[in-house]
Formats: structure tokens, C-alpha cells, sequence
């Protein structure tokens, strides 16, 4: 006898099954690799159902380190059809857990910007390397620390496409470095960041102005740091909260500066 199954029992079935074959075709790894004698822990992602070489996007974490935002993070640029990369700016193991360690350890590449440049220009060789990666189609985004550091890998005349910062630090100590930037430079700022003030956004115009780089900044009211982070509450009163449709309008912008950089894009991109 055959057996009818409810409508709403065989929705749910051919739901389960795509979200099967969905989870399949993305492939993730932590990539072991090393910086000097520094050795670093990245992880890296793709769908595996796409053909041939498409374009990498390298993330570089906040002052934490690699967790779990930014494997997340990581994950959905996999799903756009990118071979993305987290970058280990710290080294394998060390991943602050609290405030006060975290602050210590971004201190440490704050002061010395020749070796964060070389953290993450380490991690972009693994990308850049990667058998799927166009190597001549890669972009950089990090968040809070990585969107200074990422800023940091323009200033050093890095190989890259463009580079996006998600409320990351502007600041740098060398702002004459800026005339080495390839990149096409994209920054996504919380106005009420009272950790990037406006003296330093000012700063930052100036240096990029004078330095006649391809740049925008886009500033959204009212909002403070780490507004793309679920993590990071919702109570702006300290300057550290998430907003929604800052976050939302925030990886919109940064989908069409990659559409401006990467032509076509990935099939998996909308």
C-alpha cells in the first residue's frame, strides 16, 4: 500500500534534505601555518559544489582572536562563493578571555605595526596560495583590531584588491605610508564610536585624501563600537553594543564593493 505523507510533514523532509546537501557543499579546515617561528592557526572555508578558481577574502578577527564571529563570519563569505580565510594575528592557542587580556595583546601589534603587517601578510600568502584562490581577486575585511589591521596590510602595498574595516581602529603612525595602497579602501564606522573619535576619522581623511587613494567611509548615527557583533550586547551606554540594521546595512555595502571589485562575482554572491 502506498503511503501518503501529510503536506506539511513532506515540507519539512525536502527542508531537512537541502539543508543536508547545503552543509555538505561547504567545506571548512584549520589551517596551521607559520609566521616566522611564530606558528598561527587559520580557518578557512568554501563550497565545494562550485567549479574551478574563484575570488579569496581574507577576515582578520577582533582583539580576542579567532572564535566563534568570526568562523561564522568566515562561513557566510564561503556560502557567497569566496574561499575566505581567518587570519591568526596572535599564534596558535593564544585567545584572550577577558577585556584586560585582550586589550594586552592588541597592544603588543598596536605598538609594533611591521609585525602586524607581517601577521597578516602571512595569511594572506595562505590565501593567495590556496589551489580555489584567483590570486590576483582578493579582498581583506576584519572587525574592531582586524579593521585596523587590515588597513595596516593596505599601507604596506599589499597584493590585494580592495579592504574593508568594520569599526576598526584609523589610526596609524606612519600616515605617509598610505601613498604605497593599492587597495580600493572601504570603512564602515559607527559616528559614536567613542574608540575611533572624530579627530581620528578627520586624521584618517587626510591621510587617504593626500595620498589620492581610491576611498569611502560610510557613517551611520548614533552608533558605537563592535555594531556588527550579537556578542556584544545591546546597551550602548559603555560604546560597545550590536545594532541590527547597522550590521545589516553595513555587509550590504560591503557586498557591492565587492561587486565593484570582483567581475563577475561568485556565483553564490546576490
Amino acid at each position: 500500500m502506498k503511503l501518503a505523507l501529510p503536506t506539511a510533514l513532506l515540507s519539512t523532509l525536502v527542508a531537512m534534505s537541502w539543508g543536508t546537501l547545503a552543509q555538505a557543499a561547504l567545506q571548512t579546515q584549520v589551517v596551521e601555518y607559520r609566521q616566522g617561528d611564530t606558528v598561527l592557526e587559520g580557518y578557512l572555508a568554501y563550497d565545494d559544489q562550485l567549479e574551478g578558481r574563484r575570488p579569496g577574502v581574507m577576515v582578520v578577527h577582533e582583539w580576542t582572536g579567532i572564535g566563534d564571529y568570526v568562523r561564522q563570519r568566515v562561513e557566510q563569505l564561503a556560502e557567497m562563493g569566496y574561499v575566505a580565510f581567518a587570519a591568526d594575528i596572535y599564534g596558535k592557542g593564544v585567545r584572550p578571555v577577558d577585556p584586560e587580556a585582550a586589550g594586552a595583546e592588541a597592544s603588543k601589534y598596536r605598538a609594533d605595526r611591521a609585525l602586524l603587517r607581517d601577521r597578516a601578510q602571512a595569511g594572506l600568502s595562505v590565501l593567495q596560495n590556496h589551489a580555489l584562490t584567483q590570486p590576483d581577486k582578493i579582498a581583506a575585511i576584519g572587525y574592531c583590531f582586524g579593521g585596523g589591521t587590515v588597513l595596516e596590510l593596505a599601507r604596506s602595498g599589499a597584493d590585494v584588491a580592495g579592504v574593508v574595516s568594520f569599526h576598526g581602529n584609523l589610526d596609524t603612525p606612519n600616515p605617509e605610508d598610505a601613498r604605497q595602497i593599492q587597495a580600493k579602501v572601504l570603512v564602515l564606522h559607527g559616528a559614536a564610536d567613542p574608540y575611533v573619535p572624530p579627530e581620528q576619522v578627520a586624521a584618517f581623511d587626510t591621510e587617504m585624501a593626500e595620498a589620492e587613494v581610491d576611498w569611502q567611509l560610510i557613517s551611520y548615527g548614533g552608533i558605537v563600537h563592535s555594531f556588527t557583533n550579537p556578542e556584544a550586547g545591546d546597551d550602548p551606554s559603555d560604546g560597545v553594543a550590536y545594532d541590527a540594521q547597522a550590521d545589516r546595512r553595513s555587509w550590504a555595502a560591503m557586498k557591492q564593493f565587492f561587486k565593484e571589485l570582483f567581475v563577475p562575482v561568485p556565483s553564490g554572491e546576490n
